[in-house]
């Protein structure tokens, strides 16, 4: 099939398709619909839990693991009960070594390898309560953090303190920058792991935030290190331990004030690390080698800048079948695409190219000597899996070409695994040979809701403010929808960066919670604006320095569409949204007061300026250097322009958007004479977790329920 036919279907898909269900008796609760209900789990589509060793899939059970091959036939090779009744579960384990029958199983005082051959333990280490562990397969070595501490324990069981000023202020092998950059750990592993890179953070001049534990009798203070946008930062270095010296060396990177070191990474022959190092403002971004024996700078091999921002996501990935070769990852042309360049730092040439982005580099084929991806070029609304020939840039398509997919590959890279959900597909999973691109059916999941009355849901687009870009929609409308009727409707927003809300997926991506209000006779619209993710450069930085604002005027497009519909009733028009959703719902509600009937806005940022440092000063730049954009942004003043029915919900101690935003807001509406209402969970983080999750939506549902209908 041509790409040109493939995206045709993909477009008859998108507009001319919608998901009528036939109704049936059962209704939904919250119990049923949100993730920390009691009948959640029953309602998800069937799955398989699976891993790989070397190219054999591998099938995960509660007591027992095995092979699968392409028919979905399995073959015990272990039982738990026999490896010992210590481990009480085999979904996490794993299979290490290709060529050996051993399998790694965990529990909370020992990892081990089990032999299911011999039907022995052959290797046992001690756990002993850390955290942040990071296990090295090939040295069977561990890092972990323990009473603020790094520490190393060898394949022999013996432990080494790497450290000891550990503290809340000096942080040690956890990630840092508030996990921007794509960082996601603290600790890194050479290939041999014989040595390991490891974070230190010192936030000791970083201005503490204080959070308060109210459950002791009297409350407790427990301050959280919080770097504002344009306050003082933290400084970070980086570390290398070596096993075989037991010395510890710090890269010679220079003063790290006010910079950021993320994407580490080793040379294939354990000498080298690479690093890619971003000034304050974000705006020149370069990749360092370093030697790991003495820690001295090599060379500067990359350098990027931008007048807004440069955000480096991935560390540089060597081939395998060549260690002079890596790939990097850039949107420096305008979208997230490979390029190949040699240790030295020339570039041999731009791999991949085109108005799509390159999501994820999953892996690689060394007899192919070919890159397996994940990208939107079918379609902006899609993830689809590509093989990419490192010789000339070829790609060819190795999925269905429609839907979401999620491949994970083997570790020759000739095989993968392909789980993928469509707009009317729960989920399917497949074997997929690279080479042929063959595909084996593992599970066709039925619909789990087949007995309850379901939504109907669409999808479309619109332009955006700018009359040129086209914005996708998911509308979720009452299962029994008829259009000669007028419905009471709500906006779900979110809006902001590395966040998307519409994708072909089942049921078009939509949060359960749409589902519980399109049964309570609500239609539901959402629609993803410039400065969402997946739609390359521009169009996330379009936001730079006034973040809301062109969010706001594409929101506002979709309320003209919205306008155009017969049968939905503007003057039951309702906004929610959760985080930066927050901000926006607050932001349409006191800019258009008379259009917005009710709003719920969860963790809202109410002004930048108190939002981190990272992520703030990215989009934002600094309150010092952007007064104007800060001011524009604020919802400070625009609390006395409040005139419907707002809700703003919060955790009580928030680390994330802190407290201080809410009531900071409440401080100004009071001022003002404006009546919002305001819920707080105490105890409870950004997020709302397990089962006050359910009491979370519920409450959002009755004040749509109170105000809206």
């Amino acid at each position: 099939m041509t790409m040109m036919k493939i995206k045709s279907l993909i477009f008859s898909v998108l507009f001319l398709f919608s998901l009528p269900m036939i109704a049936q008796d059962k209704l939904f609760s919250l119990e049923d619909l949100n993730y920390g209900g009691t009948n959640y789990r029953n309602l998800q589509p069937q799955n398989l839990w699976t891993t790989w060793w070397g190219d054999q899939l591998m099938y995960l059970d509660a007591e027992e693991g095995g092979t699968i091959d392409g028919k979905g036939e399995r073959k015990t090779v272990f039982r738990l009960k026999d490896a010992g009744k210590e481990f009480h579960s085999a979904y996490y384990a794993k299979y290490p070594y290709p060529e050996e029958t051993l399998v790694l199983l965990e529990n909370g005082k020992q990892r081990v390898l089990y032999d299911w051959t011999k039907k022995q333990t052959v290797w046992t280490q001690t756990r002993e309560g850390g955290t942040n562990e990071d296990w090295n397969k090939v040295s069977k070595a561990v890092a972990y953090v323990k009473d603020n501490q790094l520490f190393v324990r060898d394949a022999e069981d013996k432990e080494y303190q790497l450290t000891t000023d550990g503290s809340r202020e000096i942080v040690y092998g956890q990630s840092v920058h508030r996990e921007e950059f794509g960082i996601e750990k603290g600790t890194f592993w050479s290939p041999n792991g014989q040595r390991l890179a490891f974070y230190r953070m010192d936030q000791g001049m970083v201005a503490d935030y204080p959070q308060v534990d109210i459950d002791p009798r009297i409350a407790a203070y427990e301050p959280d290190k919080y770097p504002m946008a344009g306050e003082t930062s933290h400084k970070v270095t980086v570390g290398i331990y070596d096993l075989q010296t037991k010395k510890t060396i710090y890269l010679q990177a220079g003063d790290p004030t006010d910079r950021y070191f993320t994407n580490i990474a080793w040379s294939p022959d354990n000498q080298t690390v690479y690093m890619f190092e971003l000034n304050r403002d974000q705006n020149d971004c370069r990749l360092v080698s370093y030697d790991a024996t003495t820690g001295a700078k090599i060379a500067e091999l990359y350098r990027e800048t931008s007048d807004k921002y440069v955000e480096p996501m991935h560390p540089i990935q060597f081939l395998p079948w060549d260690s002079d070769l890596f790939i990097l990852q850039s949107q420096r042309d305008g979208f997230n695409h490979l390029y190949i360049y040699n240790k030295e730092g020339k570039l041999i040439r731009q791999l991949t190219s085109g108005q799509f982005v390159v999501q994820e580099v999953l892996g690689f084929n060394a007899k192919q000597k070919s890159i397996l991806i994940i990208s939107n070029e079918a379609h902006p609304l899609q993830h689809n899996t590509y093989s990419v020939s490192v010789a000339n840039g070829k790609r060819t398509l190795l999925d269905n070409g429609r839907g979401s997919h999620r491949a994970v590959p083997s570790e020759s890279g000739q095989w993968f695994l392909d789980t993928y959900s469509e707009p009317d597909v729960p989920r399917n999973i497949d074997l997929v040979q690279v080479k042929t691109g063959k595909a084996q059916r593992l599970l066709t999941a039925e619909d789990p809701w087949k007995d309850y009355q379901q939504p109907i849901f669409e999808c479309g687009s619109i332009k955006a403010a700018d009359g040129v870009t086209d914005l996708y929609y998911r509308m979720v409308k009452p299962h029994d929808f008829d259009a000669t009727k007028k419905y009471p409707t709500v906006i779900y927003v979110y809006g902001g960066p590395h966040a998307h809300n519409v994708e072909a997926s089942w049921h078009w991506y939509s949060r359960t919670w749409e589902t519980y209000m399109a049964q309570k006779g609500y239609v539901l619209f959402i629609l993803d604006n410039r400065g969402s993710e997946n739609r390359g450069r521009d169009f996330e930085q379009a936001t730079f320095r006034q973040l809301g604002q062109i969010e706001m005027q594409d929101q506002m497009k979709g309320v003209d569409f919205l306008k155009s519909l017969p049968y939905i009733d503007m003057e039951r028009l309702g906004v929610h949204g959760w985080s930066f959703g927050g901000f926006m719902t607050i932001s349409l509600m006191t800019n258009y007061p008379d259009v917005f009937k009710v709003g719920v806005a969860g963790g809202p940022v109410i002004d930048w300026k108190w939002y981190e440092v990272m992520y703030g000063e990215r989009y934002m730049d600094t309150p010092q250097t952007n007064p104007e954009g800060y001011e524009k942004t604020s919802l400070i003043p625009m609390a006395k322009h409040l005139k419907g029915k707002l809700q703003i919900i919060t955790g009580y101690n928030d680390v994330t958007v802190v407290p201080h935003h809410c009531l900071s807001f409440l401080k100004a509406c009071i001022e003002a004479g404006t009546q919002p209402d305001f819920f707080v969970y105490p105890g409870e983080p950004h997020n709302m977790r397990g089962h006050a999750s359910v009491h979370l939506h519920e409450r959002i549902t009755q004040y749509f329920e109170d105000y809206l209908k």
